[in-house]
């Protein structure tokens, strides 16, 4: 594929010529490490706390309000896939006026998309209806009041986080996830100070993780903005004169967006719902045990991929050919070596791990390793698809992977057990999204070449 389009006389910015991208990578990767292993170590402690001092309760209502983020992957309505493009695709953004109106749009439909979340959970609270949506696991006393409190709180960071795909968008992803990695010792401290003090907060305790979740986004955005002098003062004069400044069109690539991250969730997290309803509870806390330590090759990954959008934005706005073919390789197979090392190292891991109370088989072990590789070596594909023909060619396979991913899981899971949704995604990201990727870059390559042959 290279050697057409260098034969093809296309300017072919080659994904191993220069080292810049796999610096971004390798810094990406190495800051979540640092980021996991920091964490893992304090939330032992701050689970701690929380369970010897505010009990079972307290603690079963922290992780259910936790997860009302987790609910709300829409709230943004996609806006970050038009912040890391514009950014990333500007030669000058701090002065750039096609930037400027992209920030100044997608603050605006960010401060009505929260504006109405807010709303909605002034009205639940209102009508009472926080039990029926969060179910038993929220406390009769403090409950609804502290899931209002924690959605107002995940309102105001919605646009804090713009300073975050910023960061990214510069190619400063490794400090965006230092910072982010600053949540949980946060979190702890602020547990810390609440035990000694004897204060009874316990049925507030989520609250204040989104409060540091909203202070970690807010220094995000101080240091993403001081890169760019002058640019935050012209965005927030400009936001509020709607009449007399239009933001810039943004829907051509967050709309994409938003249908893939309202869709791939659903896709790839039913596994715990299948096993809940069609297997055991052991096979239920087996599969848990897997995916918390597989999750640890899954996050850097994530990471260290995430770090390559600018890469590509900023060459297709600078007219260049960047594959993403010798990425694909080294991302899959680093997974692959990763993967190989941690199964390995499952027999003297997972006894000290469970106490010996959960073991993990074959299917399973083998299941997550097969769905590490390919999402790895998928994620380059995925990072070049992130213009607006390849978001919008995204749609389509991911929308099939649903029900695809959704009844392979169910007939596997009757069959091997708690490896049989994790083979099913396996799969599924294979069919519609690696398959797919493949296809529309090899084509895109094909164009581009052609295009840049045209022009010359």
């Amino acid at each position: 594929m290279r050697s057409v389009l260098r034969a093809a006389g296309a300017r072919v910015a080659p994904g191993g010529s220069d080292d810049a991208p796999w610096r971004s990578v390798a810094r990406s990767a190495g800051a979540k490490l640092l980021v996991l292993g920091v964490s893992g170590l304090v939330s032992i402690v701050s689970i701690r706390l929380v369970l010897g001092h505010y009990g079972v309760e307290a603690y079963a209502q922290y992780g259910l309000l936790v997860s009302i983020a987790a609910l709300l992957p829409f709230a943004d309505l996609g806006m970050g896939a038009a912040v890391l493009n514009s950014v990333a695709g500007s030669a000058d953004p701090a002065r750039d006026e096609h930037v400027r109106r992209t920030l100044v749009g997608v603050f605006r439909v960010i401060a009505l998309s929260g504006s109405l979340l807010v709303a909605v959970g002034v009205v639940v609270t209102v009508a009472g209806g926080w039990p029926a949506l969060l179910g038993d696991g929220l406390r009769p006393g403090s409950g609804p009041a502290a899931a209002l409190t924690c959605l107002v709180l995940f309102c105001l960071t919605l646009p804090l986080a713009v300073g975050q795909r910023i960061l990214t968008a510069l190619g400063r992803n490794h400090v965006r996830v230092l910072v982010q990695g600053l949540a949980s010792p946060l979190f702890a401290t602020t547990v810390g100070v609440l035990v000694l003090t004897g204060a009874r907060a316990g049925g507030y305790l989520a609250a204040f993780s989104y409060a540091g979740g909203a202070l970690t986004a807010a220094l995000g955005s101080v240091l993403a903005f001081r890169s760019l002098p002058g640019l935050a003062g012209r965005v927030l004069h400009d936001v509020w004169r709607v009449r007399s400044v239009r933001g810039a069109p943004v829907l051509g690539v967050a709309g994409p967006w938003l249908v893939l991250t309202l869709a791939l969730p659903v896709a790839m997290q039913t596994d715990r719902l299948l096993l809940s309803h069609l297997s055991t509870p052991t096979e239920l806390a087996e599969y848990g045990l897997g995916f918390s330590l597989f999750s640890l090759l899954s996050q850097t990954v994530t990471a260290a991929g995430v770090a390559l959008w600018p890469v590509f934005a900023r060459a297709r706005s600078a007219g260049r050919v960047r594959s993403p073919a010798r990425m694909a390789v080294a991302f899959g197979a680093g997974a692959a070596l990763a993967a190989l090392v941690l199964v390995l190292l499952l027999p003297w891991v997972v006894p000290v791990v469970s106490g010996g109370a959960v073991r993990l088989d074959g299917w399973l072990t083998g299941a997550f390793a097969a769905l590490v590789v390919v999402q790895a070596a998928n994620y380059p594909l995925g990072m070049y698809m992130t213009d607006a023909a390849g978001l919008r060619f995204q749609i389509l396979p991911v929308l099939v992977m649903v029900p695809l991913n959704l009844g392979l899981s169910w007939w596997l899971t009757l069959h091997v057990g708690a490896g049989g949704p994790v083979a099913g995604s396996a799969v599924a990201v294979a069919l519609c999204q690696f398959a797919p990727g493949v296809f529309f870059v090899r084509r895109d390559l094909r164009r581009r070449a052609a295009a840049g042959v045209s022009a010359a």
